[in-house]
């Protein structure tokens, strides 16, 4: 194949530009920051988001929407969850038609609680929903630039549109299930950021092993509970979507999102923590979408609601632990 485009050039976008280099004689790396897109054509490296790795010379780096889209096969669509609707806005008009369009932003947005493929048919024409995807799973930037072996679930409505995008990411180190499941694989995606949050503060208190433990277990559950009052098939979460990317962000060290809830942890203020952070980290914002959604439809995400008291109203996260153990007995299965 000739041409695939990846709109944002962050540390995900650019190490799925990579990952696609395998199958495409070019791919176009889009991103809004014209000095670091003229140094990654001049060194084949993202110095603000992967420094010291190497990027394939396939990819090319680009500043102007129009010259991207133009004759790309495959679109990625790699903005942060809070920015997707901006940047659909400006290129609505300006993607190719009867391609595979895939978000790999792993969100929902704030105030309309918007998953990304919801966005994404909200945005663009009609003509243009058969063809959406969404690509999720347990997938540290760094490993995929170095190609270790990295396995995802490609999800969408239509059939063959998940197989059209699962052949193209194919490659002996990277490689795609494909899925119907789109509002699961969206869940689990977005919602294990705020839980690894979780986790992360468990480390920074020094709570131990048995804490982290729990975190995982008792957010699956509510990750599990939200995603199938939402449409989502339970199963997805006990998948790579699920279960698979909630373990990585909950105990990997390359983790963005546990990084904060290990700051928040030891006592920083989310402002400071945040200052420091050249990247996005999804939980934080995901976590007001995740209280939200829990109001409106329901659903007790007791987890959840604790970190965004924690971020957003300034709870003591010890105050938090001793809410969450107090709480009052009931069977595990409800």
């Amino acid at each position: 194949m000739k041409k695939a485009t990846v709109f944002g050039a962050g540390s995900f976008g650019s190490a799925i530009a990579h990952v696609l280099t395998a199958n495409f004689d070019e791919v176009v790396l889009w991103g809004r920051d014209a000095a670091l897109i003229e140094t990654l054509n001049r060194t084949h490296e993202n110095v603000n988001y992967l420094p010291g790795l190497p990027l394939s010379p396939k990819i090319r780096g680009s500043t102007d929407l129009q010259e991207a889209a133009a004759g790309a096969e495959l679109v990625i669509v790699a903005t942060p969850s809070q920015a997707t609707r901006d940047l659909l806005g400006k290129t609505q008009n300006l993607f190719p038609l009867h391609v595979p369009i895939v978000s790999v932003a792993k969100g929902i947005e704030n105030v309309t609680l918007c998953t990304m493929t919801e966005v994404l048919e909200q945005c663009l024409p009609e003509s243009y929903h058969p063809h959406i995807a969404v690509l999720s799973g347990p997938s540290f930037a760094k490993e995929m630039v170095q190609r270790m072996p990295t396995v995802v679930t490609v999800a969408s409505k239509f059939e063959n549109t998940a197989r059209a995008a699962q052949s193209m990411f194919a490659s002996d180190s990277f490689r795609a299930y494909s899925s119907n499941d789109v509002v699961g694989v969206q869940v689990g995606g977005a919602l294990k950021n705020v839980i690894a949050i979780a986790a992360g503060m468990s480390d920074g208190l020094g709570l131990g092993h048995n804490s982290r433990a729990a975190i995982i277990t008792r957010g699956l559950a509510e990750i599990s509970r939200i995603a199938v009052r939402m449409g989502g098939n339970p199963l997805t979460l006990s998948g790579l979507a699920g279960m698979g990317d909630l373990v990585l962000t909950c105990t990997g060290e390359l983790s963005r999102n546990r990084k904060v809830g290990v700051e928040l942890g030891r006592g920083r203020s989310l402002d400071d923590i945040l200052k420091e952070m050249k990247q996005v980290a999804e939980g934080v914002k995901t976590a007001v979408s995740a209280r939200d959604l829990s109001l409106k439809m329901g659903v007790e995400l007791p987890i959840c609601d604790q970190v965004y008291r924690i971020a957003w109203e300034g709870k003591s996260p010890k105050a938090a632990v001793a809410e969450l153990m107090g709480r009052t007995p009931k069977s595990e299965l409800v």
